[in-house]
């Protein structure tokens, strides 16, 4: 089923601060197929003065979803990469071919939402608008078993040790936490939120779970205790649109259609009112996603704004602004290493950007040494090509 949006929500437009028309993302002839894309340089560049100002980054283009992208994640020690798409399937991809390995079709009949590596097997999950979550083997495309639930699934995360999965239910506000080999349902939490999840993220410690919903709250739900540890209002502006948790589990950041993240200290209690650092002014429309990388200096956003945005978590200071994407930008991932930052777009494409060098550019280390605020640093266009 194509959408018009990526977020079954039955509230406002998100507001995308471009004002740009719908667009529809690939063809079929674009399908099933990873590589370059071929650009002039005056394509690229824009006038003049725009390319004086702007640097250029490596981009692989990886093509082969005939609708919007969902869900982009680095994988496997970052030599693959799962994505999921409004066109109802989900793709393995060879990182460094740009290849898919293999396509799961037929599993759902609706959008796919959201899709997930579990750990310590060669697995993935998937959950769907057709209101089932799915688990198959990476290997063999074997669906391993189904659940199926009354409403729109719209979110899945896995546990640390893969033994557990949660997922989103809309309109229930529910999340369920279900057993991961076997598709079991072991907990239903019902009524969790006021209005529809957005997200639902495991701890790293796999000790409880975030979720954050269109009432613009955020919640942890124990594992051990079987109930909620903590409640609270993010005074976000509008939907908080994703969360992620730092690897330490030290630190949560919420993202929200205010066009703002948060940064929230959960080791020294900063899960209160009030109690989240914002970073603000970094995008011109909704933030839809956001990823720490494994030291949590670096912080990766994805806006509707078309634009991918890194942060430096110590300064609160914006250093890279990527943009190349022709339509709303719905995910992001970072590699372990910092050296590769996946988005994916409602343009139907997933790019890998190699800023490898980039925060080492004298731009970047000589604004940071002068402005800690949240204002960008440094724009960014893609440079299509294999490094």
């Amino acid at each position: 089923m194509a959408s018009k949006t990526l977020d079954p929500l039955s509230v406002e437009e998100p507001p995308t601060g471009g004002g740009e028309e719908e667009r529809r993302g690939g063809g079929e002839e674009e399908r099933r197929g990873g590589g370059e894309e071929e650009r002039t340089e005056e394509e690229e560049r824009g006038t003049g003065a725009e390319w004086n100002r702007l640097t250029k980054v490596p981009v692989k283009v990886l093509r082969g979803h005939s609708e919007a992208v969902t869900t982009a994640q680095l994988c496997f020690n970052d030599r693959l990469l799962l994505s999921c798409s409004s066109d109802h399937s989900a793709i393995l991809w060879d990182v460094d071919s740009c290849s898919p390995l293999r396509v799961f079709d037929g599993v759902h009949s609706e959008t796919v939402t959201e899709c997930a590596v579990i750990p310590n097997s060669n697995r993935m999950v998937t959950v769907s608008w057709d209101k089932t979550m799915a688990s198959s083997d990476l290997e063999t495309g074997q669906t391993l078993w189904r659940w199926r639930r009354a409403g729109l699934l719209t979110s899945c995360s896995c546990s640390g040790d893969g033994r557990l999965l949660v997922c989103a239910a809309d309109p229930q506000n529910a999340v369920y936490i279900i057993e991961a080999s076997s598709g079991q349902t072991l907990h239903a939490v019902c009524d969790h939120h006021r209005s529809t999840i957005t997200r639902c993220r495991f701890h790293p410690q796999s000790q409880s779970v975030a979720t954050v919903s269109a009432d613009r709250s955020i919640k942890l739900w124990d594992l051990l205790s079987q109930r909620t540890a903590a409640s609270v209002d993010s005074n976000h502006g509008n939907v908080v649109s994703d969360c992620c948790f730092s690897d330490s589990g030290h630190f949560l950041c919420s993202a929200s259609w205010d066009k703002s993240l948060k940064l929230w200290d959960l080791q020294a209690g900063g899960l209160r009112p009030h109690g989240g650092t914002a970073l603000q002014s970094g995008h011109e429309g909704s933030v839809s996603s956001c990823c720490f990388s494994t030291d949590a200096n670096l912080l990766a956003s994805a806006s509707y704004d078309r634009t991918v945005a890194l942060w430096d978590t110590s300064s609160l200071c914006q250093t890279l602004v990527l943009k190349g994407h022709s339509d709303w930008v719905t995910d992001v991932s970072v590699s372990a290493d910092r050296k590769l930052v996946a988005s994916a777009s409602k343009d139907a494409t997933v790019r890998l950007w190699n800023v490898d060098d980039m925060e080492d550019r004298q731009e970047v280390t000589k604004k940071k040494r002068t402005e800690g605020t949240g204002t960008h640093i440094l724009e960014v266009f893609s440079w299509i090509k294999i490094w």
